[in-house]
């Protein structure tokens, strides 16, 4: 009897011990990892014809709405992955949210709630955008001067971008900033009569040109930096700047013929980019190899974008249908029809996102945002969102480990 009843005693203990382990709060402890989304990542959405920001939990499954300075504005993560930048193109301005946290190292840490910054900036038609080093960079179109500011200053009261001047002409520009403190920007020299810049020079802090441009080409969009290689799209090929000064051309595939990258997109890789084209697809550059590799061929392609860790490619198509590519090894991971097709011809498409676990596609015909597990390769959730979605962008962290 009495060994009887040690071993009832046995068995209470041990099936409280798993009860404790398999209802763990932190939805990482669970054996399914993809089931959930990270518990501190955030999506940001403007709208296209009121000011509203739409701030989606999709941990638990809630949305925020708040008020920008005006409507139609192009939302970017800055270095930190703590605040976004926001882009007000047509009203030339620029501020700053906080998604109210901050990560360190293994654990992210609640500073306050979500809220816009005080640092802003007021330029003419600022319209691309760059965060590293630190700083935050707008190359405005108007008068081709960039803006800069630090990100430590977004929440100190009265501060704003300070302009810096390097002898170029308005056009639509772009810039980046290299490792050693100088930047790569877009300059004219007008032997073209479109906006677009032909080549690129590299200035200092103060806007003093430090390296001159070396190759001409027929017309620049599109660029991305690793710190130590800038590489623009253009007409001529791919351009890569190094930051000591050196440019060369990558040739485009053969079979490109007028089509070039207007879009080059950076990944968790030294030296290796995304291009895209809309004419021909996805391809991979390695500006050491100095090769181009295609990823997906294809003209079909509605949305092109790298995961939030760099790490993948996700293509989602006009028939509904989303891949998956490892950017390590170029190989399709995943693929399905995850929603109705879209018109080439639609005035309204989908916008994507993707981080490690889900995919995030805003709907054109309802407010919502449909959040695609990529495991499953179907949506797991719809969650509420403003009416229009215009831009679309990731803040905070890939991390469920509080401090």
């Amino acid at each position: 009897m009495k060994n009887h009843f040690l071993k009832l005693i046995a068995i209470f203990f041990v099936s409280i011990a798993t009860f404790s382990c398999t209802n763990d709060d932190d939805d990482d402890s669970s054996n399914d990892l993809t089931s959930k989304e990270h518990k501190y990542l955030r999506v940001l959405v403007s709208d296209g014809t009121s000011t509203n920001l739409s701030l989606v939990n999709p941990y638990l499954q809630t949305t925020e709405f708040f008020t920008a300075k005006f409507a139609k504005s192009y939302l970017y993560t800055t270095e930190s992955q703590r605040f976004a930048g926001i882009v007000h193109r047509e009203n030339n301005m620029f501020e700053t949210f906080d998604s109210g946290y901050e990560f360190h190292g293994d654990h992210v840490d609640v500073r306050g709630t979500p809220k816009f910054g005080a640092l802003t900036g007021v330029s003419l038609l600022p319209t691309h955008f760059k965060s590293s080093y630190g700083k935050l960079i707008t190359f405005n179109d108007g008068d081709g001067t960039l803006s800069i500011g630090n990100e430590a200053d977004i929440h100190v009261e009265g501060a704003t971008l300070q302009t810096i001047n390097a002898g170029l002409t308005a056009h639509h520009g772009a810039m980046t900033a290299f490792s050693n403190g100088t930047y790569a920007v877009t300059e004219k020299d007008n032997s073209s009569t479109s906006t677009l810049p032909e080549r690129v020079k590299i200035i200092n802090a103060n806007g003093i040109t430090v390296h001159a441009s070396t190759i001409a080409t027929g017309g620049i969009h599109g660029n991305a930096s690793d710190g130590t290689y800038a590489v623009f799209g253009s007409s001529s090929g791919v351009l890569v700047v190094q930051s000591n000064g050196q440019q060369n051309l990558i040739s485009l595939p053969s079979n490109f013929e007028t089509a070039w990258f207007g879009t080059i997109l950076e990944t968790a890789f030294d030296g290796k980019f995304v291009g895209y084209t809309a004419a021909k697809g996805a391809y991979l550059i390695d500006v050491v190899a100095e090769t181009i590799t295609p990823i997906i061929e294809s003209t079909s392609i509605m949305q092109c974008k790298v995961s939030y860790n760099l790490n993948k490619l996700g293509v989602l198509l006009y028939s509904g249908d989303l891949k998956i590519f490892n950017l390590s090894n170029l190989s399709l991971e995943k693929d399905n029809n995850v929603i109705s097709p879209t018109a080439t011809s639609a005035a309204s498409k989908p916008l994507l996102l993707l981080s490690d676990r889900f995919a995030y596609i805003t709907s054109t015909s309802t407010s919502e945002l449909f959040q695609i597990n990529l495991s499953k390769m179907s949506v797991a959730q719809k969650l509420t969102i403003t009416d229009n979605p215009f831009s679309m962008t990731f803040m905070g962290y890939e991390n469920s480990t509080d401090h």
